[in-house]
């Protein structure tokens, strides 16, 4: 499954207890339809990621870039501590390209290639 996006925030790189390392981040994506009313729907769903592949895309992945993900959807549902039930979107990340803003976009060594990751800073608009 694609996604496409802006980063919420910058990165996080996690390490577990085996020091396996993790990059979490969370992805905005936009949506925009007309209902049966003829009126315009905007929505934006989050999603949370994590990125196993390689700790350095941390330094490219900051708050406002624009990214394109390739991965899998999982979905977890869970009782808060107020007895409300929750739930969110998580995205287990293979493929990352990177198609410009947030504070990395003029920072020609952070937009290098990361291993595991397409990075093409192009500055075109999405497709769509």
């Amino acid at each position: 499954m694609n996604i496409i996006g802006r980063v919420t925030g910058d990165a996080t790189v996690h390490t577990l207890k085996d020091q396996r390392q993790v990059v979490h981040f969370s992805v905005a994506v936009n949506d925009s339809y007309r209902n049966r009313a003829g009126e315009q729907v905007k929505r934006t769903e989050y999603f949370d990621c994590s990125y196993w592949i390689s700790p350095n895309v941390v330094k490219i992945l900051t708050k406002g870039t624009l990214v394109e993900l390739l991965g899998r959807v999982s979905a977890k549902a869970w009782l808060g501590n107020d007895g409300q039930p929750r739930a969110n979107l998580n995205f287990h990340t293979s493929r990352i390209t990177l198609h410009g803003g947030g504070r990395a976009e003029n920072d020609e060594a952070k937009n290098k290639k990361a291993t595991g990751a397409v990075v093409s800073p192009d500055g075109d608009d999405l497709p769509f």
